[in-house]
């Protein structure tokens, strides 16, 4: 390489200035340049030699890398640009649970919320005890209306609702964990009798268990 070739490249090495990621929280260098300088490979420095832009990744994102970022440029003087990340968890929810009572013949009205989500959730279906619900079933009186934004809500219509309609229901989003309620069709049943009923039958199968926990460690 000649002199004038070899100032020529050097000096064209000085115009590229260093881009730097660091994270506010303990002053943590992420990455120099392209390479990262963090024991968390989620962390990766992208460019394009095409543009001047330079984005840091983080994979898998967590509630905890929630906080303060700063891009730095090695310029002189230098130049930083900082930011806030915040990871949010959609939160999935149906109005009425863990259980719900509705009388024989009456419309069902399941409402599902997601909220916190980035962006509404591509897909929403729902589930009858594990079974994905077929809304052109030859049952009939089964819809479900969905309204998104913000907050999402997805409502799941059951009309004239029989013994058969009982069971367990959950609202899937496809970017949110999915939510279940118990719903109970009562034929002239009282529901507090049947809360009664439930919790009796828990007390029970709580006393077995403690007993046989005691068995177990006294053996």
């Amino acid at each position: 390489m000649s002199s004038h070739y070899a100032h020529r490249f050097r000096r064209k090495l000085a115009l590229v200035p260093v881009v730097s990621w660091v994270r506010h929280r303990g002053i943590h260098l992420l990455t120099v340049g392209r390479y990262t300088y963090t024991s968390d490979q989620r962390f990766q420095a992208i460019h394009s030699p095409q543009n001047e832009d330079w984005t840091l990744q983080i994979r898998y994102p967590q509630i905890r890398d929630s906080g303060y970022y700063e891009c730095q440029v090695g310029t002189t003087p230098p130049i930083g640009h900082a930011m806030v990340l915040t990871v949010v968890e959609p939160i999935t929810t149906i109005i009425g649970g863990p259980d719900m009572f509705i009388n024989k013949g009456s419309t069902m009205n399941l409402t599902c919320i997601i909220k916190h989500s980035p962006e509404p959730p591509p897909l929403i279906y729902w589930t009858h005890d594990s079974k994905e619900i077929n809304y052109d079933s030859a049952r009939g009186g089964v819809s479900v209306i969905t309204e998104k934004g913000e907050v999402t809500t997805s409502y799941l219509l059951v009309q004239r609702a029989t013994s058969t309609d009982s069971g367990k229901y959950t609202c899937h989003p496809s970017n949110a964990n999915p939510h279940t309620v118990v719903v109970h069709v009562l034929n002239g049943e009282h529901p507090a009798a049947m809360q009664k009923g439930s919790k009796l039958s828990l007390k029970s199968s709580l006393s077995f268990l403690s007993v046989g926990l005691v068995l177990f460690i006294s053996t």
